[in-house]
């Protein structure tokens, strides 16, 4: 496949919500009394966009901008600790604001990097076995179904490795996060069949993962 702007401009509005998710992530906000980090906003837009990418574009080029959009985060994460390592100038007194915003901690960061890899990948995996599966029908059921798959494990695994074992954890964050993330998918359902309808009928391809290897190492096949 030729890449195209379009597959451009949606890989990097999949990258730029991932890496915008994170950091708004430190604000926890109160929904109907729930509360819950400002990233659920968000991050659930990746998936949307995760699905959009498999569906028109196919497995192996959802897992290549995956893997790029893993790799901006490393980057922008590096240089944001690089900027809180740095001198301040003797003017500046908003050191302990930036390293509240940006000055990660480890814990939180493999959270955010494991959960992020293992739903994008099922959610993406999913979305391309049941298209095969269906026959390229009842899009609908593939974008809302991987996504409780992928978005569920996501979750689990960031809320586990991140508050288990913490005065703040609490089962119930899991499912807060899930139904939310999914609540989202769910009501942006009209905005991803116009997408894709744009896409296809744009680029001329509707993919089918029949010969694609699901391994999320594999570089070529």
């Amino acid at each position: 496949m030729n890449i195209s702007h379009r597959f451009v401009v949606i890989a990097a509005i999949f990258i730029t919500c991932l890496i915008t998710a994170n950091i708004i992530a430190v604000k926890v906000i109160s929904v109907v009394s729930v509360e819950l980090p400002a990233a659920v906003i968000v991050f659930p837009i990746s998936y949307i966009f995760g699905d959009i990418l498999t569906e028109v574009y196919g497995y192996r080029w959802a897992r290549r901008v995956i893997w790029l959009g893993f790799a901006c985060n490393l980057v922008f994460v590096f240089f944001a600790w690089v900027g809180q390592l740095l001198p301040s100038a003797p003017f500046w007194e908003e050191q302990a604001a930036y390293e509240t915003i940006l000055g990660y901690m480890p814990r939180i960061l493999a959270a955010s990097f494991a959960g992020y890899l293992v739903g994008e990948f099922v959610n993406s995996f999913i979305m391309a076995k049941m298209k095969i599966r269906t026959k390229g029908r009842w899009l609908w059921a593939r974008t809302i179904g991987s996504t409780v798959v992928g978005q569920g494990l996501d979750s689990t695994i960031f809320i586990i490795i991140a508050f288990v074992g913490t005065a703040s954890f609490a089962p119930i964050m899991i499912l807060y996060h899930w139904l939310v993330k999914t609540g989202i998918e769910v009501l942006a359902t009209p905005f991803t069949y116009t997408t894709v309808n744009y896409l296809k009928k744009k680029e001329g391809i509707d993919t089918y993962d029949y010969k694609t290897s699901f391994n999320p190492f594999a570089i070529q096949n």
